[in-house]
Order: structure tokens, then C-alpha cells, then sequence
């Protein structure tokens, strides 16, 4: 049986926003993983300064501690995505705090410069587990509360580098390329339950992270517009949050050439 949300936007006017546009952020209730540094950092600043209540999520406390300083509506939970129990310990924390979240965003990362002859096993099994494992755990968590609640949202922060297979990004690359395949996965299958599923891939943005890369970066920008563009997406109700266009638009154009023509473009980047 079709849900009386899933009804309602069927009938709706044509090039209706795929999710509910966010109109308001005060009493929104965000839990943002991956809140310590970088984008997500950035993005808790934004969201705390437009009034709505934020969970930040990490597992450095102090640097959480550090971002959440000065707002009334910030909450800091340690968090090892990780971890399955770290995951039933926190959902079980926020909900007997009467606190489940309207908006979860996965925003954890880990990455660092490889190719394809430069794998060690430890690094590979933590930026799988980081990057992707660790939202299969978050979502087997949350989705039976979330569905039987029929609202909210998932947000997953996913790259370009996810587009296509940019040599240099050999373990970071595919974990991105298989978030961007579940977003769209969870799109078709919570559509019908009144679920927001959120899909966010950005460029260069100046992290921590970025910081290991020896090679330029066309189109870098800070974390503080990363986040602004973020938070534009969500209010507008998109599927899809790229950004900056000026880059990602020529790496989607990229990915729809014919492999005859694609595979050479990529041959040209490798890093002898």
C-alpha cells in the first residue's frame, strides 16, 4: 500500500523537489557525524547559527567540544562510526533523551593519497570502515525507528571522486562511488515511508585531509562555503548537492564519455 506521503507527491505539480525543502531550521534536530573538523565542522557553525538543535558526533570530544562552544543548542556525543555498538549506544542515548533526529548527516571520512601499487591492508580495512561500513551500521540502527516514524532524513556526503575512477584515489575513490549508489538506492526504497534521502558530493574543499594531496586542485574552497552550499541544497529539497559547479559539472560531463574516449583522458593523470 502506497503511504499517504508517497500518494500526495505522485500527484504532485511536475519538477516538484525531489525531498521536502527545509523551510525553517529552528527546532530542526540534526545529528551530524563527523562534526570535529573540516566540512563538518563547518557545517555544524552553519546550521547551530540558523537555530537548529545539533548532535555533533566524533571521536575527538575536544575538538567537538571546541565547535559546539557558545551555542545553547549544540550536544556533543562521542561517537566511532566504526563501531556497530558505538552506533546502538548513541541512537539508544538520543532516544531515551526524547531526541531522535529530523536530520541525520553522515559526514565521516577518511582518505589520503594512493594508487593502486601503494595499498596496506590496515589503511584500506579503516577507510572502507569509515567511509562506507560505517554507514551500513548507522542505518541498520536507525531505519526500523525511522520508518515506523515516517520522517526525517539521511544525508550522505559522498565526492566527485565517486563520479569516475580518478587515479590517485584508489580506496577513497570506490567508497564514494558506492555511496553515491546507495543514495540513490535509499531514495527508491524510503521514498514510500515519508523518508528525505540527501546525496552531497563535493570538489576540492580545504581540509586536513586535502591537505596530503602534492597536486593542484582546480576550483578549491573553504569549508565554510562548502557548508553554505550544503545547507542551500537542503532548503531547496535536492537530491543531489554538487558543488563547486564550475568543476563538478566538467567531471559528470566526464563520466558520460564514451570509454574510448574517457579512458585516455584518465591515463593522463596518472602520477608517474
Amino acid at each position: 500500500m502506497k503511504s499517504a506521503c508517497f500518494s500526495a507527491r505522485s500527484r504532485a505539480i511536475p519538477f516538484a523537489p525531489p525531498n521536502t525543502p527545509i523551510r525553517s531550521w529552528p527546532g530542526q534536530r540534526v545529528w551530524l557525524i563527523g562534526a570535529s573538523s573540516g566540512i563538518g565542522a563547518a557545517l555544524a557553525r552553519h546550521l547551530l547559527e540558523k537555530g537548529a538543535d545539533v548532535v555533533l558526533s566524533a571521536r575527538r570530544q575536544a575538538a567537538l567540544r571546541q565547535v559546539a562552544a557558545g551555542h545553547a543548542h549544540a550536544q556533543v556525543l562521542v561517537h566511532d562510526v566504526t563501531d556497530p555498538d558505538s552506533w546502538h549506544q548513541c541512537w539508544a542515548q538520543l532516544h531515551a533523551q526524547n531526541h531522535l533526529p529530523d536530520l541525520v548527516v553522515f559526514c565521516a571520512a577518511d582518505y589520503r593519497p594512493e594508487q593502486s601499487w601503494q595499498l596496506h591492508s590496515e589503511q584500506v580495512r579503516q577507510t572502507l570502515d569509515t567511509n562506507l561500513a560505517g554507514v551500513y551500521f548507522g542505518l541498520e540502527t536507525m531505519l526500523p525507528d525511522l520508518m515506523t516514524r515516517r520522517s526525517g532524513g539521511l544525508a550522505l556526503v559522498a565526492s566527485v571522486a565517486g563520479y569516475i575512477g580518478l587515479p590517485g584515489a584508489c580506496v577513497y575513490g570506490p567508497s564514494k562511488a558506492a555511496l553515491i549508489n546507495l543514495a540513490e538506492l535509499l531514495y527508491a526504497e524510503l521514498k514510500r515511508y515519508c523518508l528525505n534521502v540527501y546525496l552531497i558530493n563535493p570538489g576540492f574543499v580545504t581540509t586536513r585531509l586535502t591537505a596530503l594531496n602534492d597536486f593542484p586542485m582546480p576550483a578549491i574552497i573553504s569549508p565554510d562555503e562548502a557548508a553554505a552550499r550544503i545547507v542551500h541544497g537542503l532548503e531547496r529539497g535536492c537530491f543531489e548537492i554538487h558543488f563547486p559547479r564550475r568543476f563538478t559539472l566538467w567531471i559528470k560531463l566526464l563520466a558520460k564519455l564514451p570509454y574510448c574516449l574517457r579512458l585516455p583522458l584518465l591515463r593522463h593523470l596518472v602520477r608517474n
